[in-house]
């Protein structure tokens, strides 16, 4: 296999590994992830909660001056009835005191079906931040027991860095160019194998020809559907060179 070939494959391996670094310590920090998360949705309810019983408060404020003046109204009646003196003034006199009456019932009920929900999203409130609390606590067991996994991962990804350095020094910068520049757009797909005569980068059949130099190797070789960089792994390479060289034989002999 060619040497410039064999570097692209080990260094296609070092940036899949350092690629999946990364995943890897959302899934270390997975439960402490979710542990912020409901802190700040707590935290956003919370908020939501103290703005409408800031409202319901000036709903009862504005339903008690409300009240205040069908009291005083219904006070000026009281006083009034004894100057009535027609059949239609003490019926319209009554009617409307009746009105004044239910108007204050129905605004002492609202008063209190208020009151209730303030009392009701207070209780909520200090539920959630009770839970804020306690969130508060296990973020900090989570991130203790998080810290010494953290590191260990760390130490591995600074190794295998150090190793990709290492090696792209080795590299021509003309061959790390051209790779640099497939897995721009590849990622990980830069280098694939080719197995049963097809990429394993776009999953296509590559022709006889392509297939030739690929297990030749000679060059690198590019996948003409996709563009990435393709290889026959070692074993496979071993066995598609002795089922190569048997057919030559049985055609030299015919």
């Amino acid at each position: 296999m060619n040497k410039h070939l064999k570097q692209l494959i080990e260094l296609s391996d070092l940036d899949k590994a350092i690629d999946d670094f990364l995943p890897e310590e959302a899934r270390i920090n997975g439960a402490l992830n979710a542990l912020l998360e409901e802190q700040k949705h707590a935290g956003a309810t919370i908020e939501e909660l103290e703005i409408e019983i800031t409202d319901a408060r000036h709903k009862i404020a504005k339903s008690e001056t409300h009240l205040a003046d069908l009291t005083d109204r219904l006070s000026g009646h009281s006083r009034r009835a004894g100057e009535l003196k027609s059949e239609k003034e003490i019926k319209a006199h009554s009617l409307e005191e009746e009105i004044a009456k239910e108007q204050v019932s129905f605004i002492n009920e609202e008063i209190a079906r208020i009151e209730k929900l303030q009392t009701t999203k207070s209780e909520e409130i200090a539920k959630l931040k009770a839970r804020i609390a306690e969130i508060d606590a296990q973020v900090i067991d989570a991130k203790n027991a998080n810290q010494e996994t953290l590191a260990q991962l760390e130490d591995k990804r600074r190794e295998v860095v150090t190793k990709r350095e290492k090696l792209s020094e080795e590299i021509p910068p003309k061959v790390l160019g051209f790779y640099g520049k497939i897995r721009r757009w590849a990622g990980s797909r830069t280098v694939v194998q080719v197995k049963k005569q097809a990429c394993y980068g776009c999953f296509m059949k590559i022709s006889d020809k392509v297939y030739g130099e690929v297990i030749n190797s000679a060059e690198i070789v590019t996948c003409p559907n996709c563009g990435c960089i393709l290889y026959i792994a070692e074993n496979a390479e071993n066995t598609t060179n002795a089922v190569s060289e048997k057919l030559e034989s049985t055609e030299a002999a015919a």
